[in-house]
């Protein structure tokens, strides 16, 4: 009977429950899509495999037998210009058929299937965000690749092609009306192009701890956002070598009273686990239990503020071993 249930979970189209021994409906989801289309260099950071780690992370954990699972789909032109231009999202598309080997900037290289994939990442966290919205789930961790997160409007950069995170907000607001959206970016870079995207913008509160002085350079303490949004976007850059406490404190200490203030109706995470201190190419020093603290904080931020609607889309993390291990804790608090 387990293998039956089992399989049925594999072949719905839309996110169903498995529930072995009359066990209640899960309320987190995840969301695995590997982005296999994306195909890059032999020895580049951003691969496959980091997903693939994750996935069998999550699997020998007893996580994803727990979670609603949810199946990747591509996202429409009008859903990516939601945040992305005309000529972009064309130059993208072109750029990977004629074979070129980046897009933009040597940073963001490229195959013949990377606009798909990235079209993919960015569609299927949509779907995940209905399922929210619809009270299906509470909670989701999108596993994802390629990351958004440095993706501007018309400019592909730093492994990002279309910006994930972005989008998402835009369509909560657009298709089901949700009016503050706060984004929580812990990834160690600066995430420069989600924050560009609602720069001028009052009602998404963008939120990041990144290692500084480090790529890309944005991100500095005084940047709070442009009128009428003054206020909204809120950066701790910490210096190499902080761990656990001061990102754990910029959490506690800066985020909660300013999201508190804010009171937003739904929370996205930008969930970079490239901090962690076995991470090759961050500096930061944060180990698997500290995200796993980072993210019970955001946790009770949502279950205060916007009955506990949280979907986390990951970013970076490039030591397989130490992102699955983070994401695995990352999940698993938020089941808790």
């Amino acid at each position: 009977m387990h293998w039956i249930l089992a399989a049925i979970c594999l072949v719905l189209a839309s996110p169903a429950w498995c529930a072995a021994d009359g066990a209640p409906p899960a309320r987190t989801g995840i969301l695995i899509y590997d982005g296999r289309g994306h195909v890059t260099p032999e020895g580049f950071p951003e691969s496959a495999t980091r997903i693939e780690a994750i996935e069998k992370r999550l699997t020998d954990g007893g996580l994803l037998d727990r979670a609603v699972r949810f199946r990747a789909k591509a996202a429409t032109d009008d859903e990516l210009k939601l945040v992305h231009g005309d000529g972009y999202i064309e130059r993208a598309r072109a750029a990977c058929a004629a074979g070129k080997p980046y897009l933009d900037r040597r940073d963001v290289p490229i195959s013949k299937g990377s606009e798909q994939a990235a079209r993919e990442a960015a569609g299927s966290v949509l779907g995940v965000l209905d399922a929210v919205m619809a009270g299906r789930i509470d909670n989701a961790f999108c596993a994802i690749r390629p990351p958004g997160h440095h993706a501007g409007r018309d400019q592909a950069m730093g492994f990002c092609i279309y910006n994930n995170a972005a989008i998402a907000a835009r369509y909560l607001q657009q298709k089901h009306k949700v009016k503050r959206i706060l984004i929580v970016d812990w990834d160690v870079h600066h995430g420069n192009g989600t924050q560009a995207a609602f720069e001028a913008d009052p009602t998404v509160f963008y939120f990041s701890v990144h290692q500084a002085p480090f790529y890309p350079g944005t991100g500095a303490a005084d940047d709070a956002g442009t009128t009428p949004a003054a206020g909204t976007k809120l950066n701790v850059p910490l210096p190499a070598g902080s761990g656990d406490k001061e990102a754990i404190a910029a959490l506690r200490d800066r985020l909660m009273p300013a999201a508190n203030k804010f009171k937003p109706d739904f929370i996205l995470i930008s969930a970079g686990f490239d901090a962690h201190a076995d991470d090759p190419i961050g500096g930061l020093m944060v180990s698997s239990a500290g995200y796993a603290e980072l993210t019970r904080v955001v946790k009770k931020i949502a279950d205060q503020q916007c009955h506990g609607r949280l979907v986390s889309l990951l970013e970076g993390g490039y030591n397989p071993q130490a992102l699955a291990q983070s994401a695995e804790a990352h999940s698993r608090t938020l089941m808790e």
